[in-house]
């Protein structure tokens, strides 16, 4: 009796669309609805109706409990960038507002209340081993924990788009918004001895608070007490340790935890938290005190409890000061700021400076991990003085830049193939090992490397090879009606040999040394830049032209040729068996004798496991092998007449026609112009172990028309020279 709770009148509208109207219950006629938290979307309260304190300031019979429970209110959603960790927080957001408009700023710690630790054997005791520079613990006990969360604190905590959990959760998560300290609180009853900030070595796993549970690494970073894990430290607690109604005693946990380690805790286990976040950009080392102090105020405030004490272990970091030159700021930033404008920027965001003549020492604060050297405090004094105050000015070009050889390269493939009607994709560099057995890969061919956090479990590897990405782009377009097509895509393939060496743990403090740059360029992946090509379907269709004709393993051999021509080298062509091609329609193009790469017709179990279209031809061109080669001299045309002299050479089946036709040119000379190859042939007359090839040669001079006796003798040498391999004229 003579409780204030929240009645709803008829007319009133609800959440969800509830409309309140008179109706009968039990013979009655209700004109109203006392209503609970969740009834007004305050939270999932539904155990009971909402009592107001009738202490709190305007709780009268018959008050506008709308405004009583702060439900109209303005929520400014602040999108904060990675680097400004301190403006994660009521606190940092109020320190730019000042700023913003030149108004005064009180820092809501030097509210909070003077407490002091005094270590007793009843408080529970922190040691730190890794991965932070100071802890705090506070304990209490005789509290409630079963207290209901305050109205006002729910509400607020909802606007800031969290739930209320219990009254001692809600109070660390209020902290954290309102100072920026992530806090946690333990189930003082449930630790066993020393709270120790260490990493998980041989500890398996640990269940966290939402049930789910983590294998863990031994480099994770733990709070664990004498029988092991209690939290991910910095990420979220363990369900071992935490808080329930039942639970008498807390002990109240601030630590400053070094943002690495509670980043690697985060993306390991996939827990981004709102306390990880916080810590990953870097939180103020000078908070755990007075962020606790503020948790055991409000817990014996609305909890009951008597304060034990506190104890700590290491100590706040302090800023590191930057040497800074005043007129600095004027040479970054390109306008014009004079020392009293820089002095007043910087003391504005709380910096500490010392003038010595030209040369200034400033201390950042230390919510401001991010100002680490003189460019970050010109930076400063561009923002507050405003952006808009920076002179639009075109920099000075610089001179002798550009593109490097290798992405002057890289650009004219890229139009070359575009010109030729290829389209280009880009797939991500990714792989499954399912695809690479499918293809065929084996050996140093299939040596990769695995993705600590891949964006798909399904495809977990670098991929070391060019080919399946553009299969599966092709198939994913016959999906949707496509069946002829000609891809390409230029980028990056990994081979990892065969042990991978672990990268050095490099200091921050000095030079690398070149052992150690050395051992760092061993340990980066094996990147070749290449060139794949995919041609499937039509490559002409049938008109009134004529009919049209397929892509084939021709089509692939030219284009690679091509490309290798544009880049002004010469490749030969020799036999190969690399799979995911053809055994038998598989070329090794080679320039100077090493290989440059692999093409022909794909091998007819990757066409039947894709569905592609018969003869489906690829390449893949190693771009970095190719030499870079210089300005070349224009032969200039001749105006004589060719003789032209067509040739059928048998030779063994298991010549190459390239060893033939290289044979061909250097016996013909310089005289001899080009060579084709236009038949091929096999059967009788021939022996099973022979093959007849047809060629046409063309002999040109530059200064006269060559007679028919000298046109013979040319033939006749280049015969000859092909002759060393086992060649014969055919008839």
């Amino acid at each position: 009796m003579g409780d204030f709770v929240v009645l709803a009148l008829p007319g009133s509208v609800l959440p969800g669309n509830f409309a309140i109207s008179a109706r009968e219950t039990y013979g009655k006629t209700s004109n109203g609805m006392i209503c609970s938290a969740r009834e007004l979307g305050m939270g999932d309260d539904h155990t009971g109706i909402i009592v107001f304190n009738p202490t709190q300031t305007g709780v009268a019979r018959g008050s506008d409990a709308i405004a009583l429970l702060n439900l109209h209110d303005v929520i400014l959603d602040v999108a904060v960038n990675p680097d400004r960790g301190y403006a994660m927080s009521i606190r940092g957001i109020a320190r730019e507002l000042a700023l913003a408009f030149e108004l005064p700023f009180t820092d809501p710690i030097s509210l909070a209340p003077d407490l002091p630790l005094n270590e007793n054997a009843d408080v529970t005791t922190p040691k730190l081993e890794a991965g932070a520079d100071f802890i705090v613990l506070r304990s209490i006990d005789s509290v409630d924990a079963s207290a209901p969360t305050p109205l006002w604190m729910v509400r607020r905590l909802q606007m800031a788009g969290m739930r209320s959990i219990s009254l001692a959760v809600d109070i660390t998560n209020y902290i954290m918004l309102e100072y920026g300290q992530p806090l946690h609180a333990f189930d003082k009853a449930k630790i066993s001895g020393t709270l120790t900030v260490r990493r998980a070595g041989k500890t398996k796993t640990l269940t966290t608070l939402d049930g789910q549970e983590h294998p863990l690494n031994e480099g994770d970073l733990l709070i664990a007490d004498d029988n092991g894990a209690l939290a991910l430290a910095g990420t979220m607690g363990g369900l071992q340790s935490e808080v329930t109604g039942s639970t008498t005693s807390i002990t109240i946990e601030a630590a400053h935890f070094f943002a690495m380690d509670v980043a690697k805790n985060a993306r390991t286990h996939k827990l981004s938290t709102e306390a990880s976040r916080r810590f990953e950009r870097g939180v103020d080392p000078q908070l755990p005190i007075v962020a606790s102090a503020r948790a055991v105020e409000m817990l014996t405030q609305f909890a009951g409890g008597r304060y034990l004490g506190g104890k700590s272990d290491g100590a706040p970091s302090t800023s590191q000061s930057i040497d800074f030159d005043p007129d600095y700021a004027s040479e970054l930033i390109g306008g014009h700021y004079s020392h009293d404008v820089v002095r007043n920027a910087l003391s504005k965001i709380g910096a500490g400076i010392e003038i010595h003549a030209a040369r200034w020492k400033v201390t950042p604060p230390s919510w401001r991990p991010d100002l680490t050297m003189k460019a970050d405090l010109a930076e400063e004094v561009a923002r507050i003085e405003g952006y808009e105050k920076i002179p639009s000015l075109l920099p000075p070009a610089p001179l002798s830049r550009g593109l490097t050889p290798l992405q002057k390269r890289r650009r004219r493939i890229a139009q070359f193939l575009a010109d030729r009607g290829l389209l280009e994709v880009q797939n991500y560099p990714f792989i499954s090992p399912e695809t690479i057995e499918m293809m065929g890969f084996t050996g140093a061919r299939a040596r990769t490397y695995k993705i600590a956090n891949p964006i798909s479990e399904k495809e977990p590897l670098l991929r070391p090879h060019m080919v399946p990405g553009l299969i599966d782009t092709a198939v994913r377009n016959m999906g949707r009606g496509v069946k002829s097509m000609a891809l390409f895509e230029i980028g990056s393939v990994f081979r990892a040999p065969e042990t991978i060496p672990s990268p050095p743990h490099l200091g921050t403090d000095r030079r690398p040394t070149p052992d150690e740059i050395a051992a760092l360029y061993a340990s980066v992946p094996d990147q070749w830049l290449v060139v794949g090509i995919l041609l499937l379907g039509d490559a002409q269709g049938d008109s009134w032209l004529g009919k049209g004709r397929k892509y084939g393993w021709h089509d692939a051999i030219a284009l690679a040729q091509e490309i290798i021509e544009l880049t002004g080298n010469v490749s030969t062509v020799h036999r190969s068996d690399f799979t995911p091609w053809h055994p038998g329609r598989c070329a090794e193009l080679r320039v100077n004798g090493v290989p440059a790469a692999h093409l022909g017709e794909l091998h007819p179990r990757v066409i039947a496991h894709y569905g592609l279209p018969p003869r489906s031809s690829a390449v893949m061109l190693n771009i970095g092998t190719l030499p870079v080669v210089g300005p070349t001299q224009v032969k200039p045309l001749s105006n004589m007449v060719p003789t032209i002299q067509d040739i059928a050479l048998v030779v063994p089946a298991d010549c190459e026609v390239s060893t033939i036709i290289n044979a061909l040119y250097a016996g013909g000379g310089e005289l001899l112009e080009r060579v084709e190859l236009f038949d091929r042939y096999t059967g009788k007359p021939l022996n099973e172990n022979e093959i007849s090839y047809a060629f046409t040669l063309t002999f040109r001079a530059g200064d006269r028309t060559l007679t028919a006796e000298e046109a013979g003798l040319l033939r006749d040498a280049a015969v000859g020279a092909a002759a060393t391999y086992g060649a014969r004229l055919r008839g």
